[in-house]
């Protein structure tokens, strides 16, 4: 009996275009976070391109997309006049007293006479954070954590998030950018690599927002494990429940393409994960399972300098499309 080959994909930007989803809600939040400051209407819509944020985030060191726009921010503020920051104990209190006695007049300057504000701003200072920003994205939403919330209500919308939260939105009460999602790969082709192959998602996106979008694209049904955010932090606090260590379990840490393979009830011939990120290959080339990393560049802003980082990172192949990935699995015999 001829063995299958297992195939594990990334969700974001591999399956789905987030473009204007996700992508979009970074720009929204850092611009959302700034509102009530003197000149907020002076800052340029959008705040910086997209091809600029590919930039920082395939930089890679980011464990999901909280964290880039919490590093976002950070690189931002430094233009922001504050003049006082405040010591309030409720973090929303000092959060919005100090926007309120702040001017981004500078910061708006500076995006719109740059053309990659935050590739040069990364490059100039590195992923520093600043100290007032970062006390603002501690714990969760609901219970201090600003930065999170706003990205939060955002993408969710007011509905989906006050029944996923339990409170009310502060800041955004339209529409959730979730539902501005579409598939990047055509259903057809789901099923016929999922005839063939054992088929999986390992993904930065929380459990409850992963399975909503592939249960909204009737998608579910042709990976038979899904990994998420939920299986990293659940495995994390058991190490440090049991050995007292702190480990981070997100990519480009391996342990979802590992836990995937062990679980696999199939012996199976190779081992294949599809991502769009450096630390998507990375984390392949870290597996114990001997993951081959495939680069998908789709979805990138600028595909020259993805292809790039992804062959940096260790991809053994990069696909613009998906329809040569069985033509490239193929080669790994030869």
């Amino acid at each position: 009996m001829k063995l299958k080959k297992l195939i594990v994909f990334d969700l974001d930007g591999v399956i789905i275009d987030v473009s204007m989803s996700y992508r979009e809600t970074i720009r929204q939040s850092a611009k959302l976070f700034f509102k009530g400051s003197n000149a907020w209407e002076s800052l340029p819509e959008p705040l910086f391109s997209l091809s600029d944020l590919d930039k920082v985030k395939q930089g890679g060191g980011l464990n999901n997309d909280w964290d880039l726009t919490c590093l976002v921010i950070s690189l931002l503020f430094p233009f922001v006049k504050t003049p006082t920051i405040s010591e309030d104990k409720d973090n929303w209190e000092r959060y919005k007293k100090t926007i309120q006695h702040s001017d981004v007049t500078a910061l708006a300057k500076f995006l719109k006479s740059s053309h990659r504000p935050l590739t040069a701003l990364l490059k100039e200072r590195g992923t520093l954070n600043d100290e007032f920003i970062q006390s603002l994205y501690v714990e969760d939403v609901g219970s201090g954590n600003i930065i999170k919330q706003i990205f939060q209500e955002i993408y969710l919308g007011n509905d989906l998030f006050q029944s996923t939260y339990g409170i009310p939105a502060k800041l955004y009460t339209g529409e959730g950018y979730m539902n501005r999602e579409n598939l990047l790969i055509d259903e057809s082709i789901l099923k016929k690599l999922s005839a063939k192959s054992i088929m999986a998602i390992a993904t930065g996106r929380p459990e409850a927002e992963a399975f909503y979008a592939l249960d909204f694209f009737d998608i579910r049904k042709y990976f038979t494990y899904v990994y998420t955010l939920d299986d990293c932090l659940k495995e994390e606090k058991k190490i440090f429940n049991c050995e007292g260590k702190k480990v981070g379990l997100s990519k480009p840490n391996p342990y979802m393409l590992d836990a995937i393979k062990e679980k696999s009830c199939h012996a199976v011939s190779k081992c294949y994960y599809v991502g769009d990120m450096p630390d998507d290959m990375i984390a392949a080339s870290r597996s114990k399972a001997g993951f081959i990393g495939i680069g998908f560049t789709k979805s990138a802003a600028d595909k020259n300098s993805r292809k790039k980082a992804l062959l940096q990172a260790g991809a053994g192949y990069v696909i613009e499309d998906i329809d040569v990935l069985e033509k490239v699995m193929e080669k790994t015999f030869a």
